[in-house]
């Protein structure tokens, strides 16, 4: 119960227990005045703040659309399991409907995607941290599944999850707030300062002269100036520069000890 409708309460039957006892009243008329003072108490708490909430519905955080993309991408299950998902999740039907399509594709590649984000679904329906919920809501004035959910996001004043470039900025147009896994990888990416020094497997050769190319556990390109000639091997190279791109940041280095 909130604090203000207790307050309400207990301050109804401390009104009638006071009228009562001042009054040299019985027990009954004790409960009947209470039971009317706490009447005229809630009306009052009822036309300045509104009626109490219902049960269930005290669950803090706001809702969050997820799209096909980001399930089939897998990482928001583990971002969920680490607690920092504050989100309500919603799933409309018709993401399912475009999920379960993709799974069925004839496409081995497809098939193995769509299929891979109906395990993440099942997942996050099974932790008790995602908070996921399949809706039937839909936007039929709207063909495409994504404009179907920049037309919910709006409707229902959710924010959009996903990992879709294209989507991320039709939905940032239209004032949604958008978490973009991509994003969210990006800025978690471990800080490199020039003159530290990394352990890099070079895999292969690079676009210029005597160039190699690595990679670090992250993702993000390492390119080793002379290190062509040692690719196939794990190196401890120095950070001389970094360059931040539309995909991410990437690192210049030259072999330790050059």
């Amino acid at each position: 119960m909130p604090r203000a409708w207790a307050r309400i309460l207990a301050a109804g039957f401390l009104v009638a227990t006071a009228v009562v006892l001042l009054r040299g009243g019985e027990p009954l008329p004790l409960v009947a005045i209470g039971v009317a003072a706490l009447l005229v108490f809630a009306v009052e708490l009822w036309v300045r703040e509104g009626p109490p909430p219902p049960p269930g519905n005290d669950v803090p955080g706001r809702e969050a659309l997820l799209d096909t993309s980001v399930l089939i991408d897998g990482r928001i299950e583990a971002v969920v399991a680490t607690g920092f998902a504050t989100h309500r999740l919603v799933v409309p039907e018709f993401v399912l409907r475009e999920l379960q399509h993709v799974a069925d594709s004839p496409d081995a590649g497809r098939r193995a995607r769509g299929r891979r984000g109906l395990d993440v679904l099942a997942a996050l329906r099974a932790s008790p941290r995602a908070r996921l919920t399949v809706v039937g809501d839909d936007a039929p004035a709207e063909s495409e599944v994504d404009r179907k959910l920049v037309a919910l996001a709006i409707a229902r004043g959710a924010d959009l999850v996903t990992t879709d470039f294209n989507l991320n900025k039709v939905a940032a147009v239209h004032g949604i707030a958008v978490l973009n896994l991509n994003e969210l990888a990006h800025a978690l990416r471990p800080v490199v300062i020039p003159g530290e020094t990394l352990t890099v497997t070079i895999v292969k050769e690079g676009k210029e002269a005597g160039q190699g190319v690595g990679y670090l556990d992250d993702g993000t390109m390492v390119v080793v100036e002379q290190g062509r000639a040692a690719v196939g091997r794990t190196l401890p190279v120095v950070v001389t520069s970094g360059l931040q791109t539309a995909a991410g940041k990437m690192f210049f280095a030259k072999l330790a000890g050059d």
